[in-house]
């Protein structure tokens, strides 16, 4: 079987080769294939890979680097999608044009993530079109962000052959059963309430032996402090939710915060990545110990993820730093897509009926069954009021960012923005899209 990565350059590919090499995933692949738009960083990743320690017995598929599309997706089975239209240079614009209007500048939520998906969506459906004529019985695995908007996108053109992945809704449901004293074996969702939209869910119950773990859980400030989201939104607010969010809630239930935290930083996430990562590309060609070199820069990047939600004195988990969850999502959902070993992930999956509430066609992040045959998503419990409030509200707003593309409708652009519950009025909303459009002139060639 050959797996094609398009955005093999990313840096968190090595994690999917890793896996493929040894454990669960072994012999689930024969070859993987990286592409990047940039030859030269699908070569460095191709290095690192190459480089990294593997246990005993380890059985690695043949890894190549093709320049060319149409030779990556030549022959593939299963297609990971993980590209970044305009580069890191690209998120630091998404992020600075926010600030500079006083709203959050961050990568996937709020004006930022709209910008990234005005970008994202014209070259993703050109992929998609280039799969569809050459690998049409492929499975697309989307990572490209922000991943519940993009395969929203491409459903139109790839049908139920595309998933979106993310492991942030995953990561929560591992650690708060592992918190609640009933850890789940990855992949077994039995018992889980979880309901949302990518980046912007809650799980709702913990069900074991007959009776739900998590309101204990909820009245457990020492428990509530042994894992990321319960420090993030504290005892007393997560008593009052009732339900544990998704930790990129964070910056919809404290946006004040998270806004000024941002905003009062010497540079932005995006920035502090590029600095990070300045020249470790070129290091990654030349270095006699590559793996070495990727594994500091990766270690420094995972530390400093989603820092405005911590306190000066907090670091993330050992687990979290140490990887896992990203490659995890993706392999178990290639190996149920082409093997007769069914799963239970969430992932981003055309809505159905769901959740009633909202539309058909709609992807959300919610619990799925992944079999040979596809992913469906499984019924969801109804959404509260609050809940649904929040869902319809963004799920407009990424509908309305699809559309201004599909259709080259600067007005549903400047809707999407002002719908948003990030973004505080209409005036604003035009600012950040003009904003935008100066930073990435490609935006106003989108419009008829």
């Amino acid at each position: 079987m050959k797996l094609a990565v398009i955005g093999g350059g990313g840096f968190r590919v090595p994690l999917i080769y890793r896996a493929l090499c040894s454990g669960a995933f072994a012999e689930l692949a024969d070859e993987v294939c990286l592409h990047d738009a940039d030859p030269s960083r699908s070569a460095a990743i191709a290095r690192v890979a190459l480089d990294m320690p593997l246990p005993d017995g380890a059985q690695p598929p043949v890894l190549s680097v093709e320049d060319r599309l149409e030779d990556a997706l030549a022959g593939a089975d299963v297609v990971f999608v993980a590209i970044r239209p305009g580069g890191a240079a690209g998120r630091v614009l998404d992020e600075r044009v926010a600030i500079t209007e006083g709203m959050l500048g961050q990568e996937t939520v709020g004006a930022g993530g709209l910008s990234y998906a005005l970008r994202s969506i014209p070259e993703m459906l050109k992929l998609a079109d280039e799969i569809l004529r050459t690998r049409p019985d492929a499975w697309v695995i989307n990572f490209t962000n922000p991943a519940g908007i993009i395969t929203e996108a491409l459903q139109p053109v790839l049908g139920r052959r595309v998933v979106g992945i993310c492991d942030s809704a995953s990561g929560l449901v591992r650690r708060a059963s592992v918190a609640a004293g009933a850890p789940l074996p990855f992949g077994d969702l039995t018992g889980v309430d979880y309901v949302g939209l990518n980046h912007l869910g809650w799980l709702r119950s913990l069900k074991h032996d007959g009776g739900d773990l998590l309101p204990a859980l909820l009245a457990d400030p020492a428990r509530l402090g042994s894992f990321e989201e319960g420090r993030v939104f504290g005892p007393q607010f997560l008593h009052m939710l009732g339900a544990l969010p998704n930790e990129y809630l964070f910056y919809y239930y404290f946006h004040a915060e998270a806004r000024r935290s941002v905003s009062a930083a010497a540079e932005t996430r995006g920035e502090s990545l590029v600095r990070q990562q300045s020249g470790l590309y070129p290091r990654l060609l030349s270095a006699r110990g590559p793996f070495t070199e990727w594994e500091a820069a990766r270690r420094s990047r995972e530390e400093g993820y989603l820092a405005e939600a911590r306190t000066a004195e907090e670091s993330r988990d050992e687990a979290d730093l140490a990887g896992g969850g990203y490659e995890q999502v993706a392999l178990t959902v290639m190996r149920s897509l082409t093997r007769n070993e069914p799963s239970e992930l969430i992932v981003n999956v055309r809505n159905g009926d769901s959740i009633p509430q909202l539309p058909a066609d709609a992807v959300v992040e919610i619990p799925a069954r992944v079999t040979r045959a596809g992913v469906a998503a499984l019924p969801a419990g109804e959404p509260t009021p609050h809940q649904l409030g929040l869902m319809a509200q963004v799920k407009a707003s990424e509908r309305d960012v699809i559309a201004a593309v599909v259709h080259g409708d600067r007005f549903l652009a400047v809707r999407a923005f002002a719908l948003h519950p990030l973004i505080d009025s209409g005036h604003t909303a035009q600012r950040l899209l003009r904003g935008y459009e100066k930073a990435f002139p490609q935006l106003s060639k989108l419009w008829r």
